[in-house]
């Protein structure tokens, strides 16, 4: 699944390309998951400009001229994909066809990929928002008995990490994701909150080093412990595995546990 440092990728490509085009056609293939009809959601958008698409969380948005928002949660396979005049991709569940003839398909072979009209602002805050900080987290952990990893991950708490970049910032940390959330010490939830943003803001630049024109996939040939198909880290250390959550967690041992 797509996580932040991936979408944050692709809505940079998706405003370069599509900024200022107009929305020609909208072909709703697909119509189960829509919060709307099809007909209310082409006749929202259908005919106006894009102004630009966003990150919201694990989604992107849309941006039209006329204050509509078109979000996208591309779930576990859904996918991004150009097309000039005639869309021969399968698995399609929406078509936009925008001036310029350049047109874009989200697909999904298990068609559980959402667009929703509008969607309503989320409570939780972004991961890569100010507010994201120490104290922040001091907040959240110190009252919980969770696994911290499970806090990281939970989006009503705060929104866009997912498991592939939680064991990262545990390995950058050099904090087990196993740990108690609320006793883990100050200092440590210090390296914590900065690992956060190093790590996703470091991965987009990676992502775009390897893919610059990325709308979809993703680039993990960088990642130190998150890799499923080597024995070790970069670095030589062991890699190991356990499921927390019901999620395959891949750490070092050398990552201090706090329990």
């Amino acid at each position: 699944m797509p996580e932040l440092p991936d979408l944050q990728a692709f809505s940079h490509n998706l405003t370069k390309v599509l900024k200022g085009r107009k929305l020609l056609k909208l072909n709703v293939v697909q119509s189960k998951k829509l919060n709307v009809s099809a007909d209310e959601l082409v006749l929202a958008l259908q005919g106006q400009v894009l102004n630009k698409v966003v990150r919201e969380g694990k989604t992107l948005q849309l941006k039209f001229s006329n204050n509509q928002t078109l979000g996208l949660h591309l779930m576990l396979h859904g996918a991004l994909r150009w097309f000039d005049s005639e869309n021969t991709h399968k698995f399609t569940i929406l078509e936009l066809y925008f001036d310029g003839d350049k047109s874009l398909a989200l697909t999904d072979f298990q068609k559980a990929a959402t667009p929703t009209l509008n969607p309503k602002k989320a409570d939780a805050p972004d991961a890569l928002d100010k507010e994201v900080d120490e104290k922040f987290w001091k907040q959240k952990f110190v009252k919980s008995k969770k696994p911290v990893k499970a806090i990281l991950m939970d989006q009503k708490v705060v929104r866009g990490i997912g498991n592939a970049y939680a064991d990262e910032i545990f390995y950058d940390a050099g904090l087990s994701p196993f740990s108690i959330a609320s006793k883990i010490p100050d200092d440590e939830i210090k390296v914590l909150s900065k690992s956060i943003r190093k790590v996703l803001e470091d991965a987009e630049k990676q992502i775009f080093k390897v893919e610059p024109d990325i709308i979809n996939g993703e680039v993990r040939d960088f990642f130190n412990v998150h890799r499923p198909k080597q024995k070790t880290t970069p670095r030589g250390e062991t890699i190991l595995q356990e499921e927390l959550s019901s999620r395959k967690t891949y750490y070092v041992k050398d990552q201090k546990l706090f329990d």
